[in-house]
This record gives C-alpha cells, sequence and structure tokens, in this order.
C-alpha cells in the first residue's frame, strides 16, 4: 500500500510541476517555430514549414515576441517594425501574455510550456501548437561545408 501512495504521490508531482506557471514562464524564452493550430470546430492547420519563427524574450514579467525570418546560415533576418511587446502575468493559477502593439491589445493563456513544447490559446479559441526552433544548419555542419 505505500509503495501504491508513493508511485500515486510521484505520479502528481510530475503532472502539477508541467503546470505550474512558474516553470512554464521559465521555458518561454527562445525560438519557437509553429507546428499547427487547432480550430473551434476541431479543424486543424498542419505547417510543414513556416518562413518565420517566434523568439520570445521575458524578463521579470516583461518583454515582446518578434517574427524571424531563418537564413540557411542559421542567422535570421529581422524586421524591427514587427515587435510586440509583452507582460505575463499569473491570475488563477494559470500564466497569461498581455499583447500590446500600436494598433491593438489582447491576451492570451499558456496551456502549456516545456523545454521542448509551447501551447498557446488566443483570444478566438484556437490553440496554436509550437516546437523548439532547430536551425536549418548546425555549428558542426557549418564548420563541415567551409
Amino acid at each position: 500500500m505505500k509503495k501504491l501512495i508513493l508511485i500515486f504521490s510521484i505520479i502528481v508531482l510530475v503532472s502539477c510541476s508541467e503546470n505550474d506557471p512558474q516553470e512554464q514562464l521559465k521555458n518561454l524564452n527562445g525560438y519557437w517555430q509553429i507546428e499547427k493550430v487547432e480550430m473551434e470546430n476541431d479543424s486543424v492547420i498542419e505547417y510543414s514549414l513556416s518562413q518565420y519563427i517566434d523568439y520570445i524574450e521575458i524578463k521579470d514579467s516583461i518583454g515582446f515576441r518578434k517574427k524571424l525570418k531563418p537564413k540557411i546560415d542559421g542567422g535570421f533576418i529581422e524586421n524591427s517594425n514587427n515587435s510586440e511587446k509583452i507582460t505575463a502575468k499569473i491570475e488563477d493559477n494559470s500564466l497569461f501574455l498581455y499583447y500590446e502593439t500600436p494598433f491593438d491589445k489582447w491576451k492570451e493563456e499558456v496551456l502549456e510550456a516545456t523545454e521542448d513544447e509551447l501551447v498557446i490559446l488566443n483570444r478566438d479559441d484556437k490553440k496554436y501548437y509550437y516546437q523548439r526552433y532547430e536551425p536549418l544548419l548546425s555549428q558542426d555542419e557549418e564548420e563541415t561545408q567551409e
């Protein structure tokens, strides 16, 4: 019986830590590539390859998100006009991102943010699934090609 309680406790701890808003916030920073979008009517849009990736940087609950275009050499083409200000807030044990541009304001809920996956629910009840971006060429491949 003690083993059963111990196993159950470990499962609960692991599942709670994955949805911990503080942990989600720590995992947000970095480069994200969209994988798919689930619509309200259960339709799904798959993205095999997107020409843009999202770069998110948040420090002390304030940050930004930018769209970047990856280059074949592992760098990025940046458009400074597409930055969105982000304020991260934990409300009712959930992580919310408040966005602001000169033209609009909105909020999204982070449903999952792990080291490799990000799922965001937007104001139109669409779920955006992202995976951590991997450069087209790694440093090792670049050195081999030179």
